[in-house]
This record gives structure tokens, sequence and C-alpha cells, in this order.
């Protein structure tokens, strides 16, 4: 599986930039020929640290350190002006999307074909959605499996193994699409798996029954679970709905941080571990290949030694690829760039609905508005299993967590985007200005399109006894699921809408007003989704992200202790 594109040289088409090499059998970049010679062949270099250069060490292993190709002498590659740069798509998977920045420099086609064909997809049916992006927010599950395939991977992961969860992101995208948060969720979190139906090779579907109380890293490979699964167990925790996944094994660490010629990282202290062969000195370091693999397989080395610190470093170290990513080094070396797309897609599979090069750049351009400083990494809130007498897995935090999923499903941000924040809490307060009608006089049908059952008719119950709304009717389940409450009303019923709003605590962003009034005593309609939790109990998330939560910034390097 491989996929790109990338910039223009001067004004050569972008489809001659590229030659085969028939020794290697890998695409180069043809040799400038007003320079008249030819670009230069990867070369070895040593690992970069805070004290200098150090001589290529003598390692076993396969890839250690070496330097992607340098672009050839003489190239006319025009130089984006810094506020192009930034709107390169963002590589938020830490390389998974890779060849997105290539695309979004470029839009180039010459290549299309030949990358497209390598993407493997997953028919998902209707766990994700079919549609590339939503006009709301927009949530990707990054998989990275423990599947061991190809050479120099046999020393990781189960032998024969189709591939457990073994590292999970759910990468929340805002609806407004200025900021991201990347809720990292253990594997060795216990959990219950939702009965899941997958599809067969020929064309069959088979269900699989649910688990209750087993690890959530068997949400895949385990019984024939697909991604699917794992995403509808990703609903099942948080109450957010996954729209796509993407999925990795080991060997896209090692070929993209080769791709990208290396991604720093920081350690607080030396770090020689002989389970997973790291080596590395104090302070920064370039790693790359299998140095690079064995940096986030390492659990040993870090903090108390649990898989907790090793998601610590993975955030680290995905943080620092994005940051690679998105350079100058990067963005204006086509070889590097070709590079880096042909590995990404590689290492790539997705669902059917962004399972094709146009698909995914269509939703490279979405993720391409963040700004990386306002993407932040934060862990599942948890605590040790307390059915265990000596804890090894764990359990959800039942303060934190719930908290921390209602501030996602509101789309709230995780980092000061501080415009944002004070608009929203602008809207909210305009939304609700303004005259209220008496509970008497609103009028609302109520439907379930969330995920409780019988919450039509517990909010309906509530309303009528509780809030003295006896215009409330349930008109039991939505035609579809949804996640967030909307409230649909005419311009005539602003009043009533002011009213219900208030009572539940919806956010301004749950008020849809149409555009013609309503006729008599018509009602409006109340969609609950699955940020309802419950009659009475507000729907609008947390005003302001937790505070007592651990969370680190794509944009700011720190090093793992």
């Amino acid at each position: 599986m491989d996929a790109h594109s990338r910039g223009q040289v001067g004004e050569i088409d972008p489809a001659d930039q590229w030659v085969l090499n028939p020794q290697t059998g890998h695409y180069e970049l043809r040799p400038d020929n007003s320079a008249g010679e030819s670009s230069e062949a990867p070369r070895p270099a040593g690992r970069r640290s805070a004290g200098g250069e150090v001589p290529v060490q003598r390692d076993r292993r396969s890839t250690r350190n070496g330097r992607a190709q340098e672009p050839p002498a003489g190239g006319r590659r025009k130089r984006p002006s810094p506020g192009s740069r930034r709107k390169k798509a963002l590589l938020w998977t830490g390389g998974v999307m890779a060849f997105v920045i290539v695309a979004g420099s470029a839009g180039a086609y010459a290549l299309y074909q030949k990358f497209n064909g390598n993407l493997d997809t997953v028919d998902v049916g209707d766990a994700g959605s079919k549609s590339v992006t939503a006009d709301g927010p927009l949530n990707i599950l990054i998989i990275g499996t423990d599947k061991r395939i190809g050479e120099g991977n046999e020393g990781y992961g189960d032998k024969g193994s189709t591939g457990h969860a073994d590292t999970n992101i759910l990468f929340h995208v805002s609806a407004d699409r200025t900021n991201a948060t990347a809720l990292s969720i253990p594997r060795d979190l216990m959990t219950d798996i939702p009965e899941c139906t997958t599809k067969q090779p020929d064309g069959s579907e088979k269900v699989i029954p649910g688990s209750r109380n087993v690890r959530f890293n068997v949400s895949l490979g385990q019984e024939g679970r697909d991604p699917g699964c794992t995403m509808r167990t990703v609903k099942e925790i948080t109450g957010l709905s996954v729209d796509h996944f993407m999925m990795v094994d080991f060997n896209a660490v090692k070929t993209l941080s080769t791709a990208v010629g290396g991604v720093k990282v920081c350690l607080a202290k030396a770090v020689k571990d002989p389970d997973s062969h790291l080596d590395l000195p104090a302070g920064e370091s370039t790693v790359q290949g299998e140095d690079a693999l064995a940096f986030v397989r390492t659990r040993h080395s870090f903090g108390n030694e649990s898989d907790l610190d090793r998601i610590k470093v993975q955030q680290q170290f995905i943080g620092s690829m994005i940051r690679q990513m998105k350079s100058d080094d990067t963005l204006t070396d086509p070889s590097k760039l070709f590079s880096l797309a042909d590995a990404a897609t590689k290492a790539l599979t997705v669902d059917s609905g962004i399972g094709s090069i146009k698909k995914l750049t269509s939703l490279a351009k979405e993720l391409g508005k963040i700004d990386t400083k306002n993407i932040t990494f934060v862990t599942l809130p948890v605590i040790d299993n307390p059915a265990e007498p000596t804890p090894v897995t764990v359990v959800v935090d039942p303060r934190k967590s719930p908290q921390l999923f209602a501030t996602m499903r509101s789309d709230t941000s995780l980092t000061e985007v501080k415009k944002k924040e004070k608009a929203a809490r602008t809207e909210q307060a305009a939304a609700l200005r303004g005259t209220k009608a008496a509970p008497a006089d609103v009028h609302v049908d109520v439907l379930n399109g969330g995920d409780i059952p019988g919450a039509a008719r517990s909010t309906v119950t509530w309303l009528r006894n509780e809030q003295g709304v006896l215009e409330s009717t349930n008109k039991a389940n939505a035609p579809s699921k949804i996640d967030r409450t909307t409230l649909a009303y005419a311009p005539n019923q602003a009043d009533q809408a002011r009213t219900l709003a208030d009572m539940m605590g919806l956010p301004a962003t749950a008020l849809k007003q149409g555009t013609s009034d309503a006729e008599g005593l018509q009602a409006m309609v109340l969609t609950l989704g699955a940020d309802f939790k419950g009659a009475g109990v507000p729907v609008t998330g947390p005003a302001k992200a937790p505070d007592d939560i651990q969370k680190a910034s794509a944009d700011k390097a720190e090093c793992a202790k």
C-alpha cells in the first residue's frame, strides 16, 4: 500500500519528476537537467544528540539513523509562503496520513493510480460514516496493531496473530476545525465489547457476540472482530460516534520515521533497555527505523513501567513526528515527500468511507485547518482495577472520565482557543436572550436518537410532571442515531425554544431555527442524541475542560522520564 502526490519543481510536469530506478525498484526524483547531476543516494548519518553528531553506531538492526535522500543540486522548487505552509495537511497520526501532506502541497495526480491501488480498505458497515467529512465534529480512530509481518518484525507482537488493538487514539476534530483532541485509550482497559457485524471475504455478514469485562485490545482480532468492532467499543465507552478508522502495524513506525529523516525525541535520563534494545543517551536524539519502533514499544524504562507511561512516550513521539512533517525540511523536499507518501500508504488500512486517495485528500483539507498548537494529547482517565488483588488492568475513572467525555461530546476545546471559547459563551448567551414562553405554552415532540432505551418517554414524563410542559409528546425513536441533541423550531417559536433550552441545559449549537414560521399549534422537534444522559441532566458539556487530567500539546517537545 502506498499513496502520494507532491510539489512541483519550477514549471516541470509533476509526472516527469520521478523515474523508476531499476536497481532499487523504487521511484526516485529525476536529476535536474540544468545541473547535470543525479540525485544523491541515501547515506547513513549518525544519531544527533544534544551534544552534536555521533558516528553511526554498530547495531544489528536494519535501518538505524539513515538519512533521507537530499534534493538534487540546482532544483528550482518554489518556496511556499508562510501562510500556505500553515495550511498544509496535518499529519496527526504520526505518519499514517503522510501522503496527505503531499496531496495537500501539490494536488498532483500523476501517480494517483499507483498509490490508490495500494490502499487496503475494510467495510465496517454502519459502524462508521459513508461520507468523508461531517458538518459537525469529526472523530477518527487510529489503531496501531501488534500484528507482525515482514522482515525484521519477528521480535514483536504475537506470532500468527491477526493483530489486536495495541495502540489506540481517538482523534476528535472540532466542528469549526480550530482544534483537536487526541484521546489515547489504554489497551489494558477492562470494558464491555458490544455485538458487532463483520463483512466476510465472500460478501456475507457474520455477527460476533459481545463480551463483558474484557481487555479493550481484544476488540480487534479476537473471534474475528474487525476495526468496526473497535469503533463500536469506543462509542460504548465515550458516547462519541466514530466516523472513520485508520490502522497500521509495526512496520509503519519504522518506515515512516525513516521517510522523514528521523524523529526527534528527548529523554530525561539515558536508557539502555534489554527488552526493546533501545539504547539512547539523555537529552535529544533523532530516531528512525528499528530505533523508532523500540522507542514507542519500550515500557520498562519510563515512569512506573506501565502501559500508561508508554502511552505518554508514544504521544511525545507522535507530536514530534507531526512537527517534523509540517517543517520546511519536509515540505520543501519533493524526494522526502515522495518517500513519506510511499511509506504511509504501504502501511495504511482504512474504512471504505475514506478508501481512496481522492477521499483521503478531502479529509486532509479538513485536518489541515488545525494549528499544531491546538492539538492536545490526553489519556483516558483510569484507575487500577479494584477486582484484582494485584492490579494489572485498569478501569474507567468514574469521576474524571465522564467529565472528559462530556467535554468532547460538547465540542469543548482542551486548548486555550480563547477567541473560540469567548465566542461560544457569547453565542450561548445570545441564544437564551429574549422573551421566554411559559412552560404551559411550550409544544414539543420528543424523539430518541441516542443510546438510552426509552429516553424520549422518560424525557416527556419529566417535562410534564416536573417542568409543567404539558404539550410534550413522545414520538419514539428517531429515523437514525445522532451524536448531539438538537431542537428544531420555527422563527415564531423562538420564545418556546429558549424556555426548553434553559430547562434542558441545551448548548447554543443544539438550537436549529428554521426559515418559515410555524402554523397554529405546530410543535417543535427535540431529538435526543448520544450526548443525552438522562431526563433532568443538562446536555451542555462542562463550561471548560477538566483541570485535573494530564495533557500535552503537539507543538511542545517534552522529555520522557
